[in-house]
């Protein structure tokens, strides 16, 4: 009798670590592979750069066992394994946490989106549509929302003959941010950067990652020596700002293209064109500079 009674007691031991119960997964919404989803039904999800990994990541930024996830039937817990470059829940650097519904996973340069609760299919369905117009990794519009956009405000200007202009900035000499601080350090000042200047812009104002280190501000209503004002605050916020990752401040500027739209502006195109004109030529001028 005693031998059967202890026999179902580890059973019901064994039965009950192993029950994963909360449906739960990542959906990568920057990086390699945007849009897939992976479950996370099994009791441990490792993620890292071996090739063992359920979720493998092939990323010289990630270590070979980064992080492991345990679905522990109620929640989902997500602890670092002594990776090299961290792992990142909601910009904070953790060891261990359990995650909630909505939580973004940085991993190494990729980011993964947690979802969980009873609509799941639903969710992961709208995270995918979301993903049609949010840059992942700055979670500002992305280029296709903007060109979108922009057609919409082009058409509403020369219907009513609203005034309409448009902002170009990039990132002063981007490249020696990657080289010597590392690709992580500049995804972090990109989110930074538009995390600043979405800070500073009108409800109706369309601010998009526009491609690499450039970004775009559609300014519907505004003239041209308007914008060029808003061009100069963003350039000035820019420059007075202590950017820092990990600890280490990474200075930096922008240079500003302004456009506006007049009877030498039609299409679109021509408005990009013309703004594009003038961040090349604050540029060549110096850097750091608006120019219109």
């Amino acid at each position: 009798m005693e031998r059967r009674k202890k026999t179902v007691v580890t059973v019901i031991s064994d039965v009950t670590e192993h029950v994963v119960s909360l449906d739960a997964c990542l959906v990568v919404i920057y990086g390699l592979d945007l849009g897939k989803r992976y479950k996370l039904d099994q009791p441990t999800t490792v993620i890292g750069r071996s090739s063992k990994c359920i979720i493998f990541v092939d990323q010289e930024s990630i270590s070979r066992n980064h992080a492991k996830l345990t679905n522990k039937g109620k929640s989902v817990v997500v602890k670092d394994l002594g990776s090299t470059n961290g792992t990142y829940v909601n910009d904070k650097v953790i060891d261990e946490v359990i995650l909630k519904d909505g939580d973004l996973i940085k991993i190494g340069r990729t980011i993964f989106k947690f979802i969980s609760g009873d609509n799941i299919e639903n969710a992961y369905h709208e995270e995918i549509y979301r993903l049609t117009t949010i840059d992942g990794l700055t979670q500002v519009f992305n280029k296709r929302y903007f060109m979108e956009a922009l057609e919409r405000e082009m058409s509403r200007c020369h219907r009513y003959g609203r005034n309409l202009s448009l902002i170009l900035f990039d990132i002063d000499f981007f490249k020696k941010i990657n080289d010597t601080h590392g690709h992580l350090a500049g995804d972090s000042v990109l989110k930074d950067l538009a995390k600043l200047i979405k800070g500073h812009i009108r409800r109706e104002d369309i601010l998009a990652r526009y491609g690499g280190e450039e970004f775009t501000i559609i300014l519907p209503e505004i003239d041209s020596e308007s914008a060029l004002v808003m061009g100069e605050k963003v350039r000035a916020l820019v420059a007075a700002c202590r950017f820092q990752f990990q600890a280490t401040e990474i200075p930096f500027t922008v240079s500003v293209g302004v456009a506006a739209v007049d009877d030498t502006v039609v299409e679109s195109t021509d408005l990009i064109k013309l703004a594009d004109q003038h961040l090349y030529n604050a540029k060549k001028g110096g850097r750091n500079k608006v120019c219109g």
